[in-house]
């Protein structure tokens, strides 16, 4: 067995830890959380499982790296903190910890990371022995390794197109949906995720990821972006009111340029409510799902639709990314240490894990 620690116990966080405790290989070894509510709960029910796993959550991190776990899940968030982010990352690898997080976007790709965030992995990874595996949370299967595996049945290729249309209304992220990406602000506030190069600093890496899957050179990364506003005021089920006038929908799209012509797309649909932009692609019911469309001979296209925690899509589509970070862990641990990417890990089976549930 491998044990494994998960740093986190938000919506990322509580998702692979149902994953460790249901996986044949790994055995979860310690949970770090950050808000003092949390510590001395038990990971089941941090989890929101309905059984105890024995495993009380914990603030000392020093301790828990001392333990040398062999795997750690950094769930932690590092949307507006990713220098502590890498820190706590860091200080995991050099413990000799085989880490798998999504908290880290400046390195989806390594290969063109910005010497600041690469050169202190590899540091740590040579004085630690441990590795770094980074896969996003949109998820990144979605824009990396699916892609790839169904433009193997095209028989030409004219556009790879990743979409993420979603539904925030039963969404539990306030700080994220209203400040982070602006829904409910005035039109003329400018949400961080949306600011010029902020989709290519996030989504740039996924996008030069599928350029070197697919063998072909990139001649620059653009971004397109576009709000609406609300027609009518709205309330959430968990986060309040939005009101009219107010933005009520994105559309932006990270295209990697190829010969002059968008070739590479990952674009994301989000709303605050269904009525919004209605014109905009939407799910094919539902609350959410996730697509992927090759144009080409023939033109492919395939939606996912996950759900997990009494049905909410947007908690599937965090269990996925989960599990293809929880699912690499094996893998890791058997293969040299070092930085990997998606192109690199394998999307591993479900070995094992036929019909059986969490102990």
């Amino acid at each position: 067995m491998i044990p494994t620690v998960v740093w986190g116990t938000g919506n990322m966080g509580r998702a692979a830890i149902r994953a460790i405790a249901a996986h044949p290989e790994l055995e979860l070894a310690g949970v770090l959380v950050h808000n003092p509510d949390k510590v001395g709960r038990d990971a089941g029910s941090l989890a929101g499982l309905d059984y105890e796993l024995g495993i009380a959550a914990t603030a000392d991190i020093d301790g828990t790296l001392a333990a040398r776990p062999r795997a750690l899940v950094y769930a932690a968030s590092g949307d507006i903190r990713p220098d502590d982010a890498l820190a706590d990352i860091v200080k995991a690898i050099a413990a000799g910890a085989v880490v798998v997080t999504p908290a880290l976007y400046a390195l989806y790709d390594p290969r063109g990371a910005a010497p600041e965030f690469r050169q202190p992995v590899l540091d740590a990874i040579a004085a630690g022995g441990g590795s770094l595996f980074v896969s996003g949370v949109d998820p990144g299967w979605g824009n990396d390794v699916l892609p790839l595996l169904i433009s193997g049945l095209a028989g030409t290729v004219d556009v790879v197109r990743c979409q993420e249309i979603f539904d925030y209304t039963t969404y539990d992220q306030p700080d994220s949906v209203r400040w982070l990406v602006g829904m409910g602000q005035p039109m003329e506030y400018e949400p961080p995720m949306l600011a010029p190069t902020v989709p290519t600093m996030v989504w740039g890496g996924q996008v030069r990821l599928l350029a070197r899957g697919l063998g072909v050179e990139l001649d620059e990364i653009r971004e397109t972006v576009d709000r609406r506003a609300l027609d009518a005021t709205v309330t959430t089920e968990r986060m309040g009111d939005f009101e009219a006038g107010t933005q009520g929908a994105i559309r932006f799209e990270v295209q990697g340029i190829v010969e002059g012509e968008p070739r590479i797309i990952i674009e994301h649909v989000t709303r605050i409510h269904p009525d919004c932009a209605r014109d905009w692609p939407l799910p094919p019911d539902g609350d959410g799902a996730h697509r992927v469309i090759i144009e080409g001979r023939p033109r492919i296209e395939v939606s996912i639709e996950a759900t997990d925690e009494g049905g909410n899509r947007s908690a599937g589509g965090n269990a996925t990314a989960a599990g293809r970070l929880v699912n690499a862990i094996s893998w890791l641990t058997q293969a040299e240490p070092g930085l990997y990417d998606a192109l690199d890990v394998p999307l591993t089976p479900a070995v094992g894990k036929l019909g059986r549930k969490n102990p």
